[in-house]
């Protein structure tokens, strides 16, 4: 299997693990590729790299469904959320591309991602058991070291959500609100947790407790820097009253 033991368990104590060379290189090369082709800025011409970021939706095509349906992540999505439980993806979900640009992206706080947007609801909602998400996927579409931007994630930090979530139930809450709570409490920005950044090579996967605290940051270094950031979505949502999947017993322990 993609995960051993130990790496499971570490998954479950500090919310995150990588899984290096998920994706073959040829595939995600080709992804990068295709992704430069949707924007305006010109790969070999730095001056065209006036914004910090760039936003999109990633495009379906047999490159993207090949790097989401890598065998060595659909066995370790099986290992963390469960077989059968799992929406199957085609493409990689919102993508950001960094750049190493003079100004400032203005999108670097700390947060967790939310799940479902409830009816009537403006903006998307968590709950407690983590209703239609079961993890937050880093992909790497760029090599990507210390300069370059990458994601920061705070560790351990999964452990904190549950118990300010549990007060809302089933109904959950909107996630800005959570934030706003957990931060005024110093639960979101916790100094006593450790701080670790998504780094590593093209093809790199890090698959994150969907509860675990992360933030972007800005590019310091010389070279673009691609990464999106899907969600594996849930068919069978987790049961806290049966915590047997290495996300479900994290959140029990939480609590």
């Amino acid at each position: 299997m993609t995960l051993t033991s130990t790496e499971i368990e570490t998954f479950v104590r500090d919310g995150f693990v990588a899984v290096r060379g998920a994706v073959d290189r040829p595939t995600i090369d080709e992804c990068r590729r295709q992704l430069w082709d949707l924007v305006s800025e010109d790969p070999t011409d730095p001056n065209t790299w006036t914004e910090p970021v760039r936003r999109m939706d990633s495009p379906i095509t047999p490159a993207f469904t090949r790097a989401a349906q890598a065998a060595a992540l659909t066995e370790a999505y099986d290992q963390l959320v469960g077989p059968g439980r799992w929406q199957r993806r085609v493409e990689l979900g919102n993508v950001a591309i960094r750049f190493p640009a003079d100004t400032e992206s203005n999108d670097t706080g700390w947060h967790i991602d939310a799940s479902y947007l409830p009816p009537d609801a403006s903006r998307h909602f968590v709950n407690v058991s983590s209703r239609d998400r079961g993890l937050l996927m880093l992909f790497l579409i760029s090599d990507v070291c210390a300069d370059d931007a990458p994601t920061r994630l705070k560790v351990g930090s999964h452990q904190d959500v549950p118990r300010f979530l549990a007060p809302y139930g089933d109904g959950g809450v909107d996630m800005f609100e959570l934030c706003g709570v957990m931060d005024a409490a110093g639960a979101l920005d916790s100094p006593d947790r450790g701080e670790a950044v998504a780094t590593g090579a093209a093809g790199d996967v890090f698959l994150c407790h969907p509860f675990l605290v992360h933030a972007a940051q800005s590019h310091h270094g010389t070279q673009p820097r691609f990464l999106s950031q899907p969600g594996l979505m849930l068919t069978d949502q987790f049961d806290l009253g049966n915590p047997w999947s290495p996300v479900e017993r994290a959140i029990v322990a939480s609590l």
